[in-house]
């Protein structure tokens, strides 16, 4: 068991991976503070004109799919790692894993 625990501890892409999912934790609450600024512009827009703004809204989704991605990418869901390493909110080939079973 040690041994196993030795050679995960080895592995170069584990390490690859933290490194990028601290990077992709600081830029999520960035991002999480872009969005209030976002739910703030928009609110006041429907305040102001009575409606959404058209624009804001665009950007709000396009902000709102890439947390989706960031969190995907987090919690292990999926092996394509977030914009700027791949194409921005792109779904495509963007692919769930499903957690193993254990064998008993």
């Amino acid at each position: 068991m040690d041994e196993d625990i030795n050679a995960n501890l080895k592995q170069l892409s584990t390490w690859k991976r933290i490194f990028f999912m601290l990077i992709f934790a600081v830029i999520g609450e960035l991002i999480r503070l872009l969005l209030w600024t976002v739910i703030i512009l928009q609110v006041a827009s429907s305040l102001l004109t009575g409606k959404p703004n058209q624009n804001i809204l665009n950007f709000g989704r396009s902000l709102s799919l890439y947390t989706y991605h960031i969190l995907l990418f987090l919690t292990f869901s999926t092996e394509i790692v977030p914009f700027p390493f791949s194409d921005w909110n792109t779904t495509t080939g963007l692919q769930i894993v499903e957690p193993e079973t254990p064998k008993e």
